[in-house]
């Protein structure tokens, strides 16, 4: 239970920089006390004043309360507080990690009092004053609230053999065992603990450069379990974890460790990383908690570009010479460490830092670079400069050997001061900022102790009492060097460096991006993909956007119908098995790349899911009956899958395949094919549809050991479609509707990413509130969407303006980040807005009501519309669900061609589907999933297409004459054509119309015709298209006039066709390629390609599909190429050989217009010094 920690204290207990009056001393400073003058008040009020409170033992503070001076107009609006155990080397109480001052009181008499978030543990505490009544003075009471603190305490130095706790038998039966440490040191490395275990094997915490490594060692055998602290045990080791920075401070540092099975909880202070021991280490016993004996040191910090330390040079024993010598630590790369005058020869002695290595810079110039470097890794280094005898000498971390010297021919002495850090040079006022005045280098941001100047230490105390020197903007008697990469920021793999104020995350590898690596950089699923007008190819998929699921690399089928996510395993071609005498069962492992939350990701959030299951046999049974034990079975489902009884085509548990669910088995009596027995090849084969079951992990085959028994088995790869987050909508048809869901946790990151589409010009997307925090995304105007929120650092907002309305009815993307770092808000392809956060500011953002979608708590600016795919930190939420039990909102959103339909090409119909779209290619002479791919052959000698129109004597039948209107109906008043070529032949026919009424329409390439007669000739004015070079022609007639391409000309129409051909003419026919051939709405060729079954085409000769038809193929673009090298390489002794191999080898092939062939390549070939030559093609 706490109790108030000050009140009873004696007036010796209370320190203070000064003092008003003896009737304001410090010890006159307890809450609601009047005595005195009713508070503590120092001579003069600014920032360095403090007032410090010895508790007399160390004591856990959980409360600190303020009042100001009684019967005055004299308090503090805002404070610091100093912990410290010795009285010196104190540390910061931080709010958060980040805010470092207090709220203070608005007024004298009231009392504010404030609850820390982390007990404190300390003797001594330290109040700074940093803000206070602007028409008064500094005046303070206070109190402190807490409980006794009791501890064992040992001190270690280093030397000694340690601590030894051996644990009782009974001890180590417990499946949960803890060890907790506390430990300060000034060291920055050392074995804190040892736990042995059995053979030899034992876990370790050792401090290295300030932080706290967990290993696990393999040393000798050991004949007995013992802890050891700060033993001396030399042992091969292997790091399961690191935690804590800059752990060498001489402040308390709390360790536990606490085993559940082979799962080990680490915390360092407050944070804690979970890890799995290796199997070897079962077992440890005991809990020891100690501390070290204390050491004084004071040290100095100058936070910011006006902090500056000056002092006084006492005169070297021996004239011409200087000694300065310090320690510092920073995170910084460059700064200014100290400077002094040389005013004999009128020169500057500096020594800074400069990408992280140290440089001495003596003006009039004589530079030393010195060879230390990672100087800024907020470790103590120690730097001596040295001058006797015109020779300079620069040390760094001696023990470490960095050393460099200089012989000036003048020498090198302090006269009379020095300055540490500091932006002003010597000599010039602090307000000073002219160009004269101004540092020429960087700030030193950072930590200095251990001052010496010529020999002699430095009391910095007397410093900070006005005694000595002089100093502005400093932190005397603390170290505020803060690590902020420990623990990271920087999520998903993200490298965390730091300057002194900020830090930085490098993204680059790791597939997210942010200022936290927060977002990913790819979409969620194939049907993402595709509607960002992607085709068919590899993509990387991560399928909890920012969750901690990583990417994947997977392939997506894009086809007209359906979008498949496609992973493969190690095994997806059909094997045969023999039998082997021996060997009762077969079985096989298939193994997937993907990891198993991966998979498991993938499965749920699709809609549908398969995989192939099929098994090829003679005299090898399969399943049996269902009544019998089965020969065969699989396993499937998470982990390493449970075992299942039915084969591919059947339902779950039947013991049955395909051929038994629908009854055409070869023998009625068995439910699969191979059940029969016979010794004739037959098979079992389906697909495996039930999503708990997949993917398939193993197969074990039973009936393949007898004579003659032969199988053969083939499991596919895993194939998904659908996403079922993607589409995931709701439609707000009022503005008093929302949905409302548990409060929305996102205190240090938060990602929030959805669609919308809607005619309002205003509304709430979303909204969630805490006491004082909030976070809100609402479109503002029909051009502006807004995300505004408030940490505890006042309401911050970002927006991005559209060039275009939002209120368009078609669908828009939001993607809205908040982290410690920043605020960023993306809309649509529009560039990011962001907004930084404050530097020393709030950074949790804290909610506590519901999240409220489409709406507010107040049931006012309402959203009216729809909203789809609505992602938090990775989780999509099931609107669909809620919208089905809440009125004023409905499930799905129809209307995706209005956004989606441009994506539809060559003349591809845009067909509304349930969750989506579909381009539907009928129409267009293009295939493919947005009617792009296009439709070629290659034709040879002798090949021909022909498309049958309806013959009029079809429709003559049982009729004396053709009806007007029929013959109306079969006159074509114009023609729509269009088609590639490609092609060396000349003359050649591409096409050929002709109707029932002998009239025709022929394309050729370079044909002389007999224009005499009553055929019309329309001649191109474009010559030699014979080049091999691909060519589009279209024709365009109607009632009056034609034209192919540019030219013009009057001709007549034609009626009643009968048939198109394509490449013949009498005895002239057409080698080369054509492509996407288009008659009116009749797509002839894609027909012939791919529908020839059920299509009125006649094929005539070799017609072979391909993509010569692709501007591709003669664009610059990459296609797979066969030839013949010929490698010539130097081998031993200087002989040469030659060696043609035949390679498949990626190449890029531009060809100009004089048919010049320049062909860059690249292969897999690693040989040296060897000449390419390409012999044949």
């Amino acid at each position: 239970k706490t109790h108030p920690l000050v009140s009873g204290l004696p007036p010796s207990s209370f320190r203070s920089s000064s003092q008003l009056s003896v009737s304001h001393a410090p010890g006159f400073a307890k809450l609601n006390r009047r005595e005195g003058a009713g508070g503590w008040s120092p001579l003069t009020s600014d920032r360095y004043q403090w007032l410090e409170v010895d508790l007399g033992e160390r004591t856990k503070i959980t409360a600190v309360a303020t009042q100001g001076r009684y019967g005055s107009s004299d308090w503090l609006s805002s404070y610091l507080l100093m912990f410290s155990d010795t009285g010196h080397n104190w540390k910061q109480y931080r709010q958060e990690d980040s805010i470092g001052s207090f709220p203070g009181n608005s007024n004298a008499d009231s009392v504010v009092q404030y609850k820390l978030r982390q007990p404190a543990v300390a003797r001594f505490l330290r109040l700074i004053p940093l803000d206070w009544n602007p028409n008064g003075r500094i005046g303070l009471r206070l109190e402190t609230y807490g409980c006794p603190y009791s501890e064992y305490v040992m001190s270690l130095d280093g030397s000694s053999a340690g601590l030894v706790y051996r644990g009782s038998p009974e001890s180590r039966q417990t499946s949960t065992e803890v060890i907790s440490v506390e430990f300060k040191t000034q060291r920055n490395s050392g074995m804190l603990l040892h736990a042995e275990g059995q053979e030899g094997h034992g876990l370790s915490l050792e401090l290295d450069r300030g932080k706290l490594l967990l290993l696990f060692t393999q040393g000798t055998e050991i004949l007995e379990e013992s802890w050891s602290i700060f033993g001396h045990i030399y042992l091969q080791n292997c790091r399961l974890a690191s935690l804590g920075s800059l752990l060498d401070d001489q402040h308390w540092h709390h360790v536990k460790m606490e085993r559940r099975g082979f799962h080990l909880n680490l915390t360092v202070d407050k944070h804690t990383e979970r890890v799995q021991i290796p199997a070897e280490f079962s077992q440890w016993d005991g809990n020891v908690t100690f501390s070290c004996a204390e050491s004084v040191s004071v040290a100095v910090t100058f936070p910011g570009p006006r902090s500056f330390l000056q002092l006084p040079v006492v005169t070297a024993s021996s004239p011409g010479g200087v000694s300065v010598g310090f320690q510092f630590r920073t995170w910084n790369k460059a700064g200014l460490l100290f400077t002094f005058d040389l005013p004999q020869q009128g020169g500057v002695v500096w020594l800074y830092l400069s990408d992280a290595r140290l440089r001495l810079q003596i003006h009039k110039p004589i530079c030393i670079f010195l060879s230390g470097s990672g100087l800024n890794d907020g470790q103590w280094h120690s730097v001596e400069l040295t001058s006797r005898r015109g020779h300079l000498t620069v040390t760094v971390d001696k023990e470490e050997g960095g050393t460099a010297t200089a012989n000036p021919t003048f020498p090198v002495a302090i006269d009379s001061q020095i300055f540490f850090g500091g932006k002003w040079l010597i000599g010039c006022p602090s307000e000073d900022d002219t160009k004269e005045c101004r540092n020429p280098f960087n700030i030193f941001q950072g930590c200095m102790s251990h001052l010496t100047l010529n020999n002699l230490d430095v009391d910095l105390i007397r410093v900070q009492r006005k005694q000595l020197g002089n100093y502005s903007n400093v932190q005397i008697d603390m170290c505020g060097i803060i690590d902020r990469c420990s623990p990271s920021r920087c999520e998903h793999g993200g490298r965390c460096s730091q300057s002194w104020t900020v830090f930085h995350c490098n993204c680059s590898g790791s597939g997210y991006t942010g200022a936290t690596c927060h977002s990913s950089v790819y979409e969620q699923s194939c049907e993402a993909y595709k509607h960002n007008g992607n085709t068919s190819g590899h993509f990387y998929v991560d399928v909890d956007g920012s969750g901690p699921i990583k990417p994947q690399l997977v392939y997506c089928n894009m086809t007209e119908d359906n979008t498949w996510m496609v992973i493969q395993h190690n095994n997806t071609e059909t094997t045969r098995i023999r039998a082997s005498p021996g060997v009762n069962q077969y079985s096989v492992h298939f193994h997937y790349p993907t990891e198993e939350e991966q998979l498991s990701a993938i499965i749920s959030q699709s809609e549908h899911c398969q995989q192939e299951l099929s098994y090829h046999c003679k005299k090898s049974r399969l399943l049996n009956t269902p009544e019998g034990s089965p020969f065969s079975w699989w396993f499937g489902g998470p982990g390493s899958g449970h075992p299942q009884t039915y084969w591919g085509g059947a339902q779950p548990g039947s013991q049955q395949c395909s051929c038994g669910l629908h009854g055409d088995c070869v023998d009625p009596q068995h439910y699969c094919n191979c059940d029969a027995d016979r010794s004739q090849w037959t098979e079992d084969s389906g697909l495996l549809t039930h999503k708990a079951s997949l993917p398939v992990r193993s197969l074990v085959l039973g009936d393949v050991h007898r004579p003659g028994s032969e199988a053969a088995y083939r499991v596919g790869p895993l194939s998904c479609r659908g996403d079922k987050n993607f589409w995931n909508a709701a439609f707000f048809d009022k503005e008093t509707s929302y949905l409302h869901f548990p409060t929305f946790h996102g205190e240090l990151s938060a990602d929030i990413s959805f669609m919308f589409k809607t005619t309002s010009s205003s509304g709430v997307f979303l909204e969630n509130l805490g006491i004082k925090d909030f976070i809100r995304i609402e479109l503002s105007s029909s051009t502006q969407v807004l995300f505004s929120f408030d940490v505890g650092n006042g309401p911050l907002e970002v927006h991005v303006n559209s060039s275009v309305p939002l209120n368009d009815n078609r669908w828009h993307r939001v993607r809205a980040e908040r982290n410690v770092k920043e605020a960023s808000l993306r809309l649509d392809h529009f560039p990011a807005a962001t907004q930084e956060a404050p530097a020393d500011g709030h950074f949790h953002l804290q909610l506590n009501s519901q999240l409220f979608i489409g709406g507010t708590a107040s049931r006012q600016k309402g959203f009216r519309g729809c909203i789809r795919s609505l992602q938090l930190n990775g989780v999509t939420l099931d609107l669909e669900e809620r919208a089905q039990i809440t009125p004023g909102v409905r499930p799905g959103c129809p209307g995706h061609c209005s956004s989606y339909g441009s994506l539809c090409q060559n003349q591809g119909r845009c067909v509304e589907r349930d969750n989506g779209f579909q381009c539907h290619c009928g129409p267009s002479a293009y295939t493919g999933v947005f009617c792009t791919t296009e439709v070629s052959a290659s034709f040879k000698a002798g090949t021909s297409v022909s498309y049958t129109f309806k013959e009029p004597y079809e429709l003559m039948r049982n009729n004396s004459a053709l009806p007007s209107s029929i013959y109306s109906d079969m006159t074509l008043k114009g023609e729509n054509v269009s088609l590639s070529f490609r092609t060396f032949q000349s003359p050649a026919l591409l096409l050929y119309v002709s109707s029932y009424y002998r009239e025709y329409l022929a394309l050729l390439v370079r044909y002389k015709l007999d224009s005499s007669g009553d055929a019309e000739v329309l001649k191109s004015r474009v010559r030699g298209v014979a080049n091999g070079q691909l060519h589009s022609v279209s024709i365009r007639r109607t009632a009056h006039a034609v034209s192919v391409q540019v030219p013009r000309t009057n001709t007549t129409h034609l009626t009643n066709y009968d048939c198109v051909y394509l490449s013949r003419l009498a005895s002239l026919g057409f080698t080369g390629c054509l492509s996407v051939v288009h008659f009116n709405s009749i797509s002839p060729l894609k027909a012939a390609l791919l529908h020839p079954d059920t299509s009125p085409v006649v094929i005539s000769g070799p017609l072979v599909q391909s993509n010569c038809g692709s501007s591709a193929s003669t664009n610059g673009k990459s296609f797979c190429l066969r030839f013949v090298v010929t490698l010539q390489k130097g081998l031993y002794k200087n002989k040469k050989s030659k060696l043609n191999i035949g390679l498949n080898v990626l190449f890029q092939v531009n060809l100009s217009a004089s048919a010049e062939r320049k062909v860059h390549f690249s292969s897999f070939l690693k040989m040296k010094k060897y000449d390419l030559r390409i012999i044949e093609w």
